[in-house]
């Protein structure tokens, strides 16, 4: 007789109560928090771009020698994303960043102890794998707690945070290495992070996702933090749809099935050149200025616009991107990166005022677009293979990455004119415009298909109940 009277226990889909909820104080803490981890990412990554001359005369070495130190730190973010980040699966979002940001942390503070360029290089090397294994659990978290209709603009915000790492970079380096040199820089960029990651431990909550198969009162006691009208009775299910296709074994091989693997392979390409031009010009930029004959004081105050440039921009791409469409948004904001770069080749060998202002229209595209195409990128992948999606991205993104401040120092060293170099970044530019433009389209089609095996497979779950 209890049984018969007793009340079905009500559910609720993970996304649908993300869905339903206002951003509200729960949200800002997340965005917070990983947005520090990025904050940090970017002040580690572009103060190398003004460590490394200082480095290099004191050390006497050629300006070519810069180009390993300028992408040690990028070959450790490749691993970072490729190999270690997929350990979220197996530890949870949570552990992977607090870990991840102390490791980068210790690593950073013995950087300024390195005695030579070797040493260097492999500090820098573990350094990035220890930023590479924490970003993609940042991403993914924040994206996790986002609502769909914000889910770009909290990513792009989250990316915000690391541009301001990047200008922090700039106006730390610029006070600190004058007068007390480089490794005071390193010393800084280390203890940061190692204090970050004590914050983490005590307020960085856990993915839902990762959780609910594993603790499913943690992870109910983390979604009444979003929803804290969350009856204690609801049982919240995995953000799977109905009708969806069967989840394979790895998310990795579902990338790269025949049903992703278009979308993947352009997604891929624009991640590539994106990063290629973003770290090329955030390397370099400084010292082809300072060979050019620019004061000091512009091309520190140009690197830091090409990063202002691109906050400024978040500010818009973002909400265009969830209200407009994310594909055909990107695509003009590479189209206009072409015509930004390619006018910041010309501008270089001009005036100090005309290179600023350069600088800061190219950063909206530059930086901007790096921002935008990692927001694409957890819009374009269903939550069952979202992580991995997002953290192979910007691990072959790192391909780029790692050619560009290679390719560029080698052009330099053999006698090409920077504005060449800066002509071919544009139409670099150019090449993503298109992918992005045929993801668009390539996509529409992955949608429709899933559209299509969803109503095939609801009959069948119909016919199954009725038997």
């Amino acid at each position: 007789m209890p049984s018969q009277l007793s009340q079905p226990r009500r559910t609720v889909r993970l996304d649908e109560l993300i869905d339903g909820r206002p951003v509200g104080g729960f949200h800002f803490l997340v965005l917070a928090l990983t947005g520090l981890v990025m904050f940090l990412d970017g002040l580690d990554t572009q103060a190398i771009s003004f460590v490394a001359p200082a480095v290099a005369k004191e050390w006497s070495l050629p300006v070519a020698a810069l180009g390993p130190i300028f992408s040690a730190s990028i070959v450790g973010l490749m691993i970072g994303y490729l190999v270690l980040s997929p350990l979220a699966n197996r530890v949870g979002h949570r552990k992977l960043v607090i870990v991840s940001t102390a490791l980068f942390g210790v690593f950073t503070v013995l950087c300024a102890l390195a005695g030579n360029e070797t040493q260097l290089i492999v500090l820098r090397l573990l350094t990035g794998a220890g930023l590479g294994a924490a970003i993609p659990s940042a991403v993914a978290l924040a994206s996790e707690f986002a609502p769909a209709r914000r889910r770009s603009t909290f990513v792009m915000f989250i990316y915000c945070w690391l541009a301001l790492g990047f200008v922090a970079a700039s106006l730390i380096s610029g006070a600190v290495i004058p007068s007390w040199g480089w490794r005071p820089m390193f010393v800084l960029g280390g203890v940061l992070p190692l204090l970050l990651a004590v914050v983490l431990l005590g307020f960085l909550p856990d993915s839902p996702s990762y959780l609910l198969p594993r603790d499913a009162a943690r992870a109910h006691a983390t979604l009444c933090r979003v929803d804290p009208q969350l009856d204690p009775q609801t049982q919240v299910l995995p953000a799977e749809r109905a009708g969806s296709p069967v989840k394979v074994r790895s998310p990795l091989v579902e990338l790269l099935r025949r049903h992703w693997l278009a979308s993947t392979a352009l997604l891929w390409l624009a991640f590539m050149l994106n990063l290629g031009v973003f770290y090329a010009v955030q390397s370099w930029l400084p010292t082809i200025l300072g060979r050019l004959g620019h004061a000091p004081s512009t091309a520190v105050l140009a690197t830091a616009l090409t990063t202002i440039g691109g906050i400024a921009a978040a500010l818009v791409i973002g909400p265009l991107m969830d209200r407009r469409g994310p594909f055909g948004t990107l695509g003009v904001v590479y189209l206009l990166g072409a015509v930004f770069v390619s006018v910041l080749a010309f501008a270089v060998t001009g005036q100090s005022w005309l290179v600023l202002g350069a600088a800061f229209l190219a950063g909206t595209c530059v930086t901007g677009g790096q921002m935008s195409v990692v927001a694409l990128a957890t819009v374009l992948y269903p939550p069952r293979i979202r992580p991995t999606g997002v953290g192979w991205a910007l691990g072959i993104g790192r391909i780029g990455g790692i050619l560009g401040p290679l390719l560029v120092g080698f052009a330099l060293g053999g006698g090409a004119a920077p504005r060449t170099v800066f002509v071919v970044m544009g139409a670099m530019f150019l090449v993503a415009s298109g992918a992005v433009l045929a993801l668009a389209k390539v996509s529409r089609s992955v949608r429709a298909g899933d559209s299509c095996a969803a109503s095939a497979a609801q009959p069948r779950q119909e016919s199954a109940s009725a038997d």
